[in-house]
């Protein structure tokens, strides 16, 4: 806590958000550990700890209201099992995007690199 509003790089990050950014980047967590609160599911025996642990996440639904930190714990778990990040908003979003999103990922495996795709406001895609 005492380095709270930045002073030296966070894991993750390249380096620390600076003083006059939003406070909401100045506070997101820069690892899992830092994630407060549902120490059940991102404990060491926790399900998405083991997953973790194991260095193989699977397919899940982050639910909650915005500004929950969905979305930071999806690039911190990419992180943390080193894969590559894309998000999509399915509210802008369409098959094409999609399309897109899959195309990268798989030149991504072909060079090694794992892809963790996430699709936020999903539920708002239709057929």
């Amino acid at each position: 806590m005492a380095d709270l509003f930045g002073g030296t790089p966070a894991s993750g990050r390249d380096e620390p958000p600076g003083a006059d950014a939003p406070l909401a980047d100045r506070l997101r967590p820069a690892a899992l550990g830092d994630i407060i609160g549902q120490e059940h599911l991102t404990g060491p025996e926790g399900a998405i700890g083991r997953m973790v642990a194991a260095g193989k996440l699977s397919s899940m639904i982050l639910w909650g209201p915005p500004g929950t930190g969905k979305t930071s714990i999806a690039r911190l778990l990419a992180d943390a099992v080193g894969m590559r990040f894309t998000a999509i908003s399915a509210v802008f979003s369409g098959v094409a995007d999609l399309k897109k999103a899959f195309a990268e990922a798989d030149r991504a495996a072909e060079a090694g690199q794992r892809t963790l795709l996430f699709v936020d406001e999903i539920h708002r895609f239709n057929r």
